[in-house]
C-alpha cells in the first residue's frame, strides 16, 4: 500500500485538499492512519447493510473513492442485491475498479462519476451509505442531497451516514480536535503534514454539529434516526425511512 506523503514537504501555496490521481493513489493508506477505528467502521457497515438490504434492490455507496466498503461488505449481504458506487473523482474509481477486479468481486455492480452537488440519482435503494463524504457536499446543496437519498429509498430502507462533526462547546470543540491531532500524530504524520492538510482541507471538508446532521435527517424524509458509533469528532448515524 503506497504510503500518504502528501502534505511531507513544506509548500509555499497550500492548494484546496481534491481527491485526484495524487490522492487516489494513497488513498487507503491515507484513510488508515487518519479516521479512527477505520476497519470497524467498516464492520459496522457492513453488519448493519446486512439487515437493510433487500434482494432486487440497489445498494448505493455515495464517495465510494476506492472502492474499500464494498470489498467489506459483499458477503454479508444478500447476492441479488446491486451495488452502486458514487464518486466525483475518476482517478478513485478506476482505483475501485482495479481493486475489485483484483479481489476477483463478482457481484453485480455499476461505478458512477458524478458530483453530488449537481445530481444525484437514487431508485430502488434498500441501504444508502455515506462514509465522511456529506461534510464534502457544499452546505447549500446538503439538504437536496439528503432529499434525494430519502426520495430514492424503498420505505424502511436506510441511510448510514459518517461525518466529522464539530461540538456546541468551544472548549470540548477544541478538545476533541486535539485528541484527533494526536492521534494524527501516533500513525506517524509530522505537525507539518497535520497542519498543511488542515489548511488544505479549510474550505473543502465542511462539518455540521451533530444536532445539525440529525435535524437534517428528520426533516427530509427520514423517519427516525440515533448514533451507532462516536469517538471525539467522528460520529455514525442510522437513519431509516
Amino acid at each position: 500500500m503506497p504510503k500518504d506523503k502528501i502534505f511531507s514537504e513544506k509548500k509555499g501555496l497550500i492548494e484546496n485538499f481534491d481527491f485526484g490521481k495524487k490522492t487516489a493513489e494513497v488513498f487507503d493508506d491515507m484513510l488508515d492512519r487518519s479516521v479512527p477505528f477505520y476497519s470497524e467502521m467498516q464492520r459496522m457497515i457492513g453488519e448493519i447493510s446486512a439487515d437493510f438490504a433487500v434482494n432486487g434492490t440497489n445498494l448505493y455507496d455515495l464517495g465510494c473513492s476506492t472502492g474499500t466498503s464494498f470489498l467489506a461488505i459483499d458477503k454479508l449481504v444478500h447476492p441479488g442485491v446491486t451495488f452502486v458506487g458514487v464518486d466525483s473523482s475518476q482517478e478513485m474509481l478506476d482505483k475501485a475498479k482495479q481493486k475489485l477486479t483484483q479481489s476477483g468481486f463478482k457481484r453485480n455492480h455499476d461505478l458512477i462519476c458524478l458530483d453530488l452537488n449537481q445530481s444525484l440519482p437514487v431508485i430502488n435503494a434498500s441501504v444508502v451509505i455515506m462514509n465522511l463524504t456529506l461534510q464534502f457536499v457544499r452546505p447549500l446543496h446538503r439538504r437536496r442531497v439528503v432529499e434525494s437519498i430519502a426520495s430514492g429509498l424503498n420505505e424502511g430502507g436506510c441511510l448510514i451516514l459518517i461525518e466529522k462533526v464539530l461540538s456546541q462547546n468551544s472548549t470540548i470543540n477544541r478538545l476533541f480536535i486535539k485528541y484527533y491531532y494526536d492521534f494524527k500524530r501516533r500513525n506517524g504524520y509530522s505537525d507539518l503534514e497535520i497542519a498543511q492538510k488542515r489548511e488544505a482541507l479549510e474550505n473543502v471538508l465542511v462539518p455540521y454539529h451533530f444536532d445539525e446532521n440529525r435535524e437534517l435527517l428528520l426533516s427530509s424524509g427520514f423517519k427516525g434516526c440515533d448514533m451507532f458509533f462516536r469517538w471525539y469528532n467522528f460520529c455514525g448515524m442510522l437513519a431509516i425511512k
